[in-house]
């Protein structure tokens, strides 16, 4: 398989992200990267999280790679990928309903979408037993899952480098190279996804920083 990077961004300076899409409100600081935050009080409960996308369509077959370290809990992070209207148009057309980050605006809502689940500490049934979850959308199909390796935020020394990759419906995530699950999108819930955007998700009281994104497309050799 070839790769060949399509993208890259160091997430180090405002300038690095000027171009983003929020909704929601994250609060966007940068320190030795990009770190998100929640912008509006946890009070809001569920109208307190948010979304940051770029603002690019990556193709069908991609590898994505970046840094992640969790710097304060708890919360729930996750990657958004191959995203786009259910009609087929950008996710941003002014003929789709508003977003503000709630949840169900992304799985049943105006668009189609995989989405990550990568350090899920929200809850404490997710604490007490901690998986990596992947959905894909329209709708909450539950499709892989695996066990999380990363630590709490205390025992954290450094950041932890993240891989997805998406190559002919087969999703393979992986940190540190170890290989947290792979599952081969087979059209039972609904369409295989092919290009699409990319966004990052936070829910609140959840801090993160993340750099040196990556993005790669995969072609037959």
């Amino acid at each position: 398989m070839k790769e060949k990077k399509i993208y890259e961004n160091p997430l180090r300076t405002p300038s690095d992200v000027k171009d983003f899409i929020a909704e929601g409100n994250p609060k966007i600081e940068f320190n030795d990267g990009l770190v998100l935050s929640n912008g509006d009080p946890e009070e809001k409960g569920d109208y307190a999280h948010f979304l940051l996308w770029l603002p690019k369509v990556f193709p069908e077959n991609i590898r994505i790679y970046w840094e992640f370290e969790p710097l304060r809990e708890p919360g729930l992070c996750m990657l958004f990928f191959a995203a786009k209207a259910r009609n087929g148009q950008s996710i941003f057309d002014d003929s789709l309903e508003k977003r503000n980050g709630y949840y169900p605006q992304y799985h049943h809502g105006d668009i189609n979408a995989y989405h990550l689940s990568y350090y899920r500490r929200k809850y404490a049934t997710e604490r007490c037993f901690q998986t990596a979850n992947l959905r894909k959308s329209y709708g909450f199909h539950l499709v892989s899952q695996g066990a999380d390796p990363l630590p709490n935020v205390e025992d954290v020394e450094k950041s932890y480098e993240m891989k997805v990759e998406k190559y002919q419906g087969r999703i393979t995530f992986s940190i540190n190279d170890l290989e947290i699950f792979q599952w081969q999108d087979e059209g039972e819930e609904g369409p295989v996804l092919d290009e699409g955007y990319i966004g990052f998700r936070q829910m609140a009281p959840m801090k993160a920083r993340y750099s040196h994104l990556e993005v790669y497309e995969l072609q037959e050799d």
